[in-house]
């Protein structure tokens, strides 16, 4: 049976329809395309030894084959329809197939599909480098667009290495920042990532992230005195730690922090790849409201010097932003040429998407309905988790359970996961133990949908990890 012949099962509210399981999990669909995939992709992760790749793979309970995407809907090939609470690692903030970017993919797609990088721009690239300036609170900000959020933050990283001379980064344990090499070499999630190509990696220095007024105090007090003793380019901290697990530190780490590496002449880069554009209730997690919507564009707080923006900015369409301080983004302006570009770059039909994506925030308020959803369905899940004794956290429609299974915490997100998944919700997993079960749902879902998942939730939890 070929995708166009496999029947979709009839949705009662499009987008937003219960979860409906029609075969065992991988259906027969899912396996034979599973045992095509194992065929052709290297091998990720450890390989079981005296086991087929195939097998594995196939055989893995929560190994499904998706084939279609409607709002909160996923539909794999064997017709099972599942409510999406992952949302492509949160980058699918609109839904899947969202109407607005689809037309205007369609229109641009039939005006100009590529332009000529940086040599020649586009209209639509103009127009979205406007709008993502405007979200910096200072005037004169200024823009490079990428290709994906490890682009985004690599070009971050270059502008602070030509803006401070410095080679040397500082970064937290449990980050992600991607696996190109330059981020790769800021990234402390798994040592697994890193070890291999470790003498290839820049030289960084690490801290714990704080997740509470003691560690952030010590971490402070470190901070100044690595600081003063080495001389680095930036801080790369993410507001909110994302695949670490969704860890919110106090108040003042962003504001101190700042104040800090300004004091001894380095920079500081948000990575709001994960965090930005709505995930957490507001626009840019990193920066207050009130600094966003600042009519003067001058703010009295400290800010950060540098962002990175990607996942949900193209809708689903791979795109990325690095947005900066005009002064700092100067450092490009070399008497040589230094340049950061690649062909697909800004290329208008991604540019399009991101433009209509930002429109639809916007228009639909989906902002303030993450922020009111989350304030919601927070203390629901609280409520359910923390009374088997598991931590829960989150802001907006960013959350994650991290799970206390004692002995038999790692991959007790993972176990979680899958027996989720033979309910008909998609999740993520997070932290370095795969111990966290993360919940990033599109900004569109419905409450009801949300409420369901609690209840099966409740249900999970009555059974053993």
């Amino acid at each position: 049976m070929g995708l166009s012949e496999i029947p979709l099962p009839p949705a009662k509210n499009p987008g937003n329809d219960l979860p409906k399981i029609v075969s065992h999990l991988p259906g027969p669909q899912s396996r034979t395309w599973l045992t095509r995939f194992a065929r052709t992709s290297a091998p990720m992760g450890p390989q079981p030894t005296g086991i087929d790749d195939r097998v594995v793979k196939v055989d893995a309970p929560h190994s499904i084959v998706l084939s279609s995407g409607l709002g909160a809907n996923l539909f794999d090939v064997d017709a099972n329809r599942y409510v999406d609470l992952a949302a492509g690692f949160g980058a699918m903030l609109l839904g899947h197939s969202h109407p607005a970017v689809l037309r205007a993919l369609d229109l641009q797609g039939g005006r100009l599909l590529q332009a000529l990088g940086d040599v020649y721009t586009s209209d639509a690239k103009i127009g979205l480098m406007e709008r993502l300036a405007r979200l910096y609170p200072e005037e004169g900000a200024k823009v490079i667009i990428g290709q994906s959020g490890s682009d985004a933050v690599t070009a971050a990283m270059k502008t602070a290495t030509l803006h401070t001379g410095r080679s040397r980064f500082i970064s937290f344990e449990s980050s992600y920042h991607g696996l190109s090499y330059a981020p790769l070499s800021v990234t402390n999630l798994r040592g697994s990532y890193r070890e291999p190509f470790a003498d290839q990696l820049l030289n960084s220095h690490i801290f714990e992230y704080p997740s509470d007024e003691q560690s952030l105090g010590e971490y402070l007090v470190s901070l100044e005195e690595q600081l003063k003793t080495e001389q680095y380019a930036a801080v790369m901290l993410e507001p909110i730690l994302g695949r670490g697990g969704v860890v919110i530190p106090p108040e003042k780490f962003l504001p101190d922090t700042i104040r800090l590496c300004h004091k001894y002449g380095s920079l500081v880069i948000a990575d709001e790849i994960w965090s930005g554009l709505g995930r957490t209730g507001t626009w840019l997690t990193c920066m207050p409201e009130t600094q966003l919507h600042q009519s003067s564009k001058i703010s009295t707080e400290p800010i950060v010097d540098l962002l990175c923006l990607g996942k949900g900015l193209g809708g689903g369409i791979p795109i990325s932003a690095t947005i900066g301080r005009k002064e700092v983004m100067a450092s490009w302006s070399q008497a040589e040429e230094v340049v950061h570009t690649s062909t697909f770059a800004g290329a208008p039909l991604a540019c399009t998407a991101a433009l209509a994506t930002l429109d639809i925030l916007s228009r639909k308020k989906l902002i303030d309905r993450s922020k009111r959803l989350g304030e919601t369905w927070l203390p629901r899940i609280r409520d359910i988790a923390e009374g088997m004794g598991h931590e829960v956290r989150g802001q907006g429609l960013m959350m994650a359970i991290e799970l206390n299974a004692g002995s038999a915490s790692k991959n007790a997100g993972s176990r979680l996961q899958r027996r989720l998944l033979q309910k008909g919700f998609i999740t993520s997993t997070g932290g370095g133990e795969r111990d966290v079960l993360v919940l990033t749902p599109p900004l569109m879902i419905a409450e009801e949908l949300l409420e369901l998942f609690c209840d099966e939730l409740q249900f999970a939890f009555m059974r053993s990890l």
